[in-house]
Formats: C-alpha cells, sequence, structure tokens
C-alpha cells in the first residue's frame, strides 16, 4: 500500500507528538506543581481571572495528557464551590477535549484510513449512531482516561457536534463528583491510562465485529455506502 507525502508527514508528527508527551510524563514530576492547594493559591492570586485560568489549566491537563486533571477538579470544588466548580471544570475539560480530538483528526485520521478504508467508523453517520453511545458511557467511568479517549474519538468520522454533546453530559456527574468529594476519588493513574487505551481499541474493534459478523444483529442499524 503506498502512503501519500501529506499523509507520512501528519503521521511522523503524530508519532512525534506522542513520544514528547510520554517522554514529558516520565523525565518530569508533573503531578506536585497540580496539587489542589498549590491550585486554589494560583486562583487566589488570578482574581477575577480565575474562572478563565482553571479552565485554561483543565484544557491543558486534558491535552497534555501527564497532568492530572483531577487535582484541578478538587481544588475548584474547595475554591468556586461544587456548582461553580463543576461548570468551570466541565466548560474547560471540553476545550481540551475538542482540541484533542481536533488534533488526533488533523493528525491521525489520514493516516488510520489508509487501513481502515470503508471501516464503519468513517462513515459519520454510522459513527455517530455507535460511538456517541460509547463516549457518553466512557465519560460516566471514573477509571477511564478522559484524555485518551478524546485523541482516539478524533481518528474516526465521528462528529465534532456529537461527540462534544457525549462528552459534555458524560462529564458532568463525575466532574461534579470529583468537585464535590474531592480527593477521596483520587486514582491509580496507570489503571486510568490502561483502560483508556481499551476504550480507544473497543472504537475500532466493536464496530467492526458489527460490520463483519452482525454482532448482536446489528449490522443492518449500520449501512453505509461512503
Amino acid at each position: 500500500m503506498k502512503v501519500s507525502r501529506p499523509v507520512l508527514i501528519k503521521g511522523t508528527l503524530a508519532l512525534s507528538l506522542v513520544l514528547v508527551i510520554v517522554l514529558a510524563g516520565y523525565w518530569w514530576d508533573i503531578v506536585s506543581p497540580f496539587h489542589p492547594d498549590r491550585i486554589q493559591g494560583i486562583l487566589g492570586k488570578a482574581g477575577n481571572f480565575a474562572p478563565f485560568l482553571h479552565m485554561v489549566m483543565m484544557a491543558l491537563a486534558v491535552v497534555v495528557s501527564p497532568i492530572p486533571s483531577v487535582p484541578l477538579d478538587v481544588a475548584a470544588g474547595i475554591f468556586f464551590g461544587p456548582l461553580r466548580g463543576t461548570l468551570y471544570s466541565a466548560i474547560g475539560a471540553l476545550g481540551g477535549a475538542v482540541a484533542s480530538f481536533l488534533i488526533a483528526r488533523f493528525l491521525g485520521r489520514q493516516v488510520i484510513e489508509q487501513f481502515l478504508g470503508g471501516h464503519i467508523n468513517f462513515c459519520t453517520t454510522c459513527s455517530d449512531r455507535l460511538l456517541t453511545k460509547v463516549i457518553f458511557l466512557s465519560r460516566l467511568l471514573p477509571m477511564v482516561s478522559f484524555d485518551i479517549v478524546s485523541y482516539g474519538a478524533g481518528l474516526t468520522k465521528m462528529s465534532l457536534k456529537a461527540f462534544s454533546i457525549a462528552t459534555f453530559l458524560g462529564m458532568l456527574p463525575l466532574t461534579f463528583a470529583y468537585n464535590y468529594f474531592g480527593s477521596v476519588l483520587l486514582l491509580n493513574r496507570w489503571l486510568v491510562v490502561i483502560l483508556g487505551l481499551v476504550i480507544v481499541f473497543l472504537l475500532f474493534i466493536f464496530p467492526a465485529l458489527i460490520e463483519r459478523y452482525n454482532l448482536f444483529s446489528l449490522r443492518t442499524f449500520f449501512e453505509h455506502t461512503d
């Protein structure tokens, strides 16, 4: 299979980005600077810009996977209160998820499509029917990596609108829980990453099984021509 030069360049950039993010988390202590107490101090100095600053930090935590987002939720719940903290955290996380989705779409989808042309995930209507539910359910689970799933969804042909709606609505219960209950809900980071990768795998393998084997008799609901 011949790979075009633009696709090769994008694939190289995507791999480089992943490598930088992984090495950054391995070489540098990115977790300590984001302790809830330190975040509260930063927000306190920001004055009226505190909500905007928190949303930017939350978005960055989603785009740059090694940066932990849970301490930001905890700090927001203490500093702003559970309701406002949940709102600011959800808006920031949505912004980061959309950014991750678009980065993966620009750099990685053409590369994946070279090998999976005709796959159900590359039919927009089919993707929205099935993957919206998968994204929504993944956002409800505390043990699934928010950022990795966002990047994975960008590799499909799922529409940005469907992704955004499923992400925002699905994240609200867990975001509120983090803001309200705080550090009690801190999780094992590696478990979160591994399960996030499992969800991304399922984003591709489950639709393929439907298409090939008529899994659960769902093939007729996802017939497509593009």
